[in-house]
C-alpha cells in the first residue's frame, strides 16, 4: 500500500469522555496513519456517513458508556445497508470480556480491552488493511501436548495407562533437555511425562522447586522461526529466541512464563507427516 492508511475514530452514543480515543488517534498518527476524529456523541448513522465520505480504510469505535452491545452492531449493520461492509470495524473502551465474543461474531473485527498497547492496535490495523506488507501469524493449530513433570516415569505411568486407560505410545530421551519422555495419546493431543535424567536438567530443578505436576503446555504452530522473530520484535519475553531440536523430529522453543501470567508455553512445529 503506497498511500497512508486512513482511520476514522468515533465515540458513538452519549459517552462524554474522549481522552482514550484521543490517545489512540495520536498513537495511530505516530505510526504514519491519517486519522479523522468525529468528536463526542455521534450516532451510528453519522459515523457511517463520515466513514464513507472520508473514504476511510477502517473505523475505530470507543465506548465507555456501556452501550457498545447496541451501538457497535448498529454501525456494522448500517455499513452493510450502505454497501460499505468492506470497511472493517474495530472497537475498544470499557467492554466486559463476556461481551467480546458476540460483538466479534456479529461483525466487529476486533475488540481491544483496556490496557491494550497502542503499538498492538497499530500493528493489527496494518495487518488488517495490508496483510501482504506485514507478517501476519496464524493462531496456533491445537494443543500439541501437555508436559507433566514426574520424578519417575515407571512409578507414574500406571495411573495413566491403568486407571485412565490411556495408551503409551513410546518413551524417548531428549539429551539436549536432560529428560526422558513418555508419550501418552489422548485424542488429538498427548500427555508427556517428563522425567529428569540428571540433577541439572530444567525438569529436575522444576521438581525441586515446585514438586511434580503440570510443567508446560505445548502449542502446535506453523513457521516457528518467523513466529519467534515476530514475538521478539514485539517485545514478548522468550526463553529461546531460536528454535531447537525436540522430540519426534520437532522444532521447539519456550516462551517465558512472564509472557502468559505464569504459564510456561512451548511452541512446537513437527515435520510434515509426523
Amino acid at each position: 500500500m503506497n498511500r497512508k492508511i486512513r482511520v476514522l475514530i468515533a465515540k458513538p452514543g452519549l459517552d462524554g469522555h474522549d481522552r482514550g480515543a484521543l490517545v489512540i488517534a495520536q498513537a495511530l498518527r505516530d505510526h504514519g496513519m491519517e486519522v479523522i476524529y468525529t468528536g463526542l456523541r455521534q450516532s451510528p448513522g453519522q459515523i457511517v456517513q463520515a466513514a464513507i465520505q472520508e473514504d476511510v480504510d477502517v473505523i475505530g469505535l470507543s465506548s465507555l458508556s456501556g452501550a457498545h452491545n447496541s451501538l457497535f452492531p448498529k454501525v456494522v449493520e448500517l455499513l452493510k445497508e450502505n454497501q460499505a461492509e468492506d470497511i472493517p470495524v474495530i472497537g475498544g473502551g470499557v467492554i466486559p470480556y463476556e461481551d467480546i465474543p458476540p460483538l466479534e461474531n456479529g461483525g466487529v473485527n476486533k475488540i481491544f480491552t483496556p490496557g491494550s498497547p497502542t503499538e498492538e492496535i497499530a500493528k493489527y490495523i496494518k495487518r488488517l488493511i495490508d496483510p501482504e506488507a506485514s507478517s501476519s501469524l496464524e493462531p496456533p493449530e491445537k494443543i500439541a501436548h501437555i508436559g507433566i513433570a514426574v520424578s519417575n516415569i515407571e512409578h507414574a505411568l500406571p495411573f495413566y495407562t491403568n486407571t485412565l486407560g490411556l495408551r503409551l505410545q513410546n518413551v524417548e530421551e531428549v539429551e539436549s533437555e536432560g529428560v526422558k519422555v513418555a508419550f501418552i495419546q489422548l485424542g488429538e493431543t498427548q500427555l508427556e511425562l517428563l522425567e529428569p535424567t540428571h540433577e541439572d536438567s530444567p525438569i529436575a530443578k522444576y521438581i525441586a522447586k515446585r514438586g511434580e505436576g503440570i510443567h508446560h503446555i505445548a502449542l502446535e504452530v506453523k513457521d516457528i522461526h518467523e513466529r519467534l522473530r515476530q514475538y521478539k520484535e514485539d517485545g514478548i519475553d522468550l526463553i529461546h529466541e531460536e528454535a531447537k531440536a525436540g522430540a519426534h523430529n520437532s522444532q521447539v522453543a519456550f516462551l517465558h512464563p512472564k509472557a502468559a501470567n505464569g504459564v510456561l508455553f512451548e511452541l512446537c512445529q513437527h515435520e510434515e507427516g509426523e
